[in-house]
């Protein structure tokens, strides 16, 4: 583009110290930094509905409500922290890692006091109770996860390896995924009926846990793409914002990642009901969770082959048509059993499990194409920007998945749901994810620019004018 860059260097010097090359240890250091995040994520994601709503008996619809606002505040914390992140000075631990130890212990402290319940109390105290400790966890959540998520670009510059990182990632979600949807529901459910004091327990484990993943995260990575401070842009908001305009990979990959988040967390949601209402087998969702994991493990293996040979757009955008084909199967099946249901679910699980195991690896190629049109290397920014589209994704979720929740009819205060109502939940739960996932399908394969092809000379263009 004929624009000045600053200069990056790639194996940094620490103390007279040759920084170590890439390696397993960045991957494992990568795995846990999600580990941790997703043991306190996946948690809220899947229970927290049905938490507020059969322990503190808040009304589906307010807590749609309290999800959408709570989602929509964080999107505007992630690219305020972004943007804090991107005019700080990297230390002598790196720009990113130090974020993720400091904010660690209160983001974890603030996710605890989400499950405390004080019986005897009126519904206006649970409702603002529910507020007050899911916005400030919302908010921490923003300080440890935009340093994290935007570290990956600065561990490697290689786009291959970039797609091993992301893939660690997502197996750093699953492990966490695993241990909450496989032993979450033996913990959290008496008698297919939700504990208070349970659920506090599992808290309590869960953050302990998360916390020891983020110091590991902390200790096994390095960041090696380090900015030289010396010739560096000054911060340009105007320069900015018209170069993340341009870029038109960010925009399409923002609205296709937004879209998936709302169905992704929307299954989450709708499952607990599906399966403890739908089919009476609320400890089924212990199944889920394992062959969740499990099919994310049997993809982990295939993935850096099939980008090294695909492309990242290709292999992605096959898994979303996979998943959206099962749903549709799922729909037209209404009479499946529990066990015969999450066999062909675990297809589809498969399929959208390969789209998660690629995404983050497109971001960092999204971070390098601003980075060509800008001269600007604002890894926290373009990251906090897709953040914020993750985050409008859990909103509307969240209000959606609360209001149809409430639209078919469920009533906690029934021992068991009408005809109606739980059709009503068998169609929130493989229609809606059949249509949403093929429309994300059709948004990778038709809009987003970055084929295999043009990443790989985005890679060597960008290459040779940091070189310049």
């Amino acid at each position: 583009m004929g624009q000045a860059v600053h200069k990056h260097v790639e194996i940094p010097q620490t103390e007279g110290k040759t920084v170590r090359p890439f390696g397993m240890r960045d991957k494992l250091g990568y795995l846990f930094g999600d580990f941790g995040n997703d043991f306190f994520f996946i948690l809220v994601a899947a229970f927290l509905m049905v938490y507020y709503t059969d322990i503190f008996h808040l009304n589906p619809a307010a807590v749609g409500g309290l999800f959408l606002l709570a989602r929509l505040w964080d999107a505007v914390a992630d690219i305020t922290w972004g943007r804090f992140i991107d005019t700080r000075k990297a230390t002598k631990h790196g720009k990113f890692r130090p974020w993720i130890l400091r904010m660690s212990v209160p983001l974890v402290v603030s996710g605890v006091l989400m499950f405390v319940y004080i019986p005897g109390m009126s519904d206006g105290f649970y409702l603002a109770y529910a507020y007050v400790t899911y916005i400030i966890w919302g908010t921490l959540y923003s300080t440890v996860n935009i340093p994290y998520g935007s570290m990956a670009s600065v561990i490697t510059g290689d786009p291959v390896e970039r797609t091993a990182l992301s893939s660690w990632r997502t197996l750093g979600a699953n492990l966490a995924g695993l241990i909450i949807n496989v032993v979450g529901p033996m913990i959290l459910f008496v008698d297919n009926r939700v504990d208070a004091n349970r659920f506090l327990v599992a808290a309590l484990i869960f953050g302990g846990l998360a916390i020891a993943c983020y110091i590991a995260c902390y200790k096994l990575s390095i960041e090696r793409i380090v900015l030289d401070e010396t010739n560096k842009p000054k911060t340009n908001l105007g320069k900015t914002m018209k170069g993340l305009a341009k870029n038109k990979p960010l925009i399409w990959f923002l609205i296709a990642s937004l879209t998936f988040m709302i169905v992704f967390m929307l299954i989450g949601t709708v499952n607990v009901y599906l399966f403890k209402d739908y089919f009476g087998n609320a400890k089924a969702l212990s199944m889920v969770g394992l062959l969740q994991s499990a099919a994310v493990f049997v993809a982990l293996p295939m993935i850096k082959p099939l980008v090294s040979k695909f492309g990242k757009k290709e292999v992605a955008s096959g898994g979303l048509l996979l998943a959206a084909l099962v749903y549709g199967v799922l729909y037209f099946l209404p009479n499946l059993t529990a066990t015969q249901f999450i066999g062909v679910l675990t297809v589809a699980m498969f399929g959208y499990g390969i789209f998660n195991l690629v995404v983050w690896a497109f971001v960092t190629d999204i971070i390098d194409y601003h980075e060509y049109l800008t001269g600007l290397r604002e890894d926290g920014t373009v990251y906090s920007i897709y953040s914020m589209a993750r985050k409008i994704g859990q909103a509307v979720a969240g209000g959606v998945g609360g209001a149809a929740i409430a639209a078919v009819g469920y009533n906690p205060a029934l021992k068991a749901q009408t005809g109606e109502t739980l059709s009503g939940i068998h169609s929130l739960g493989t229609l809606v994810p059949a249509v949403t996932l093929l429309a994300v399908f059709l948004i990778v394969v038709f809009l987003y620019p970055l084929n295999k092809k043009r990443t790989e000379q985005l890679a060597i263009d960008l290459a040779e004018k940091r070189n310049a």
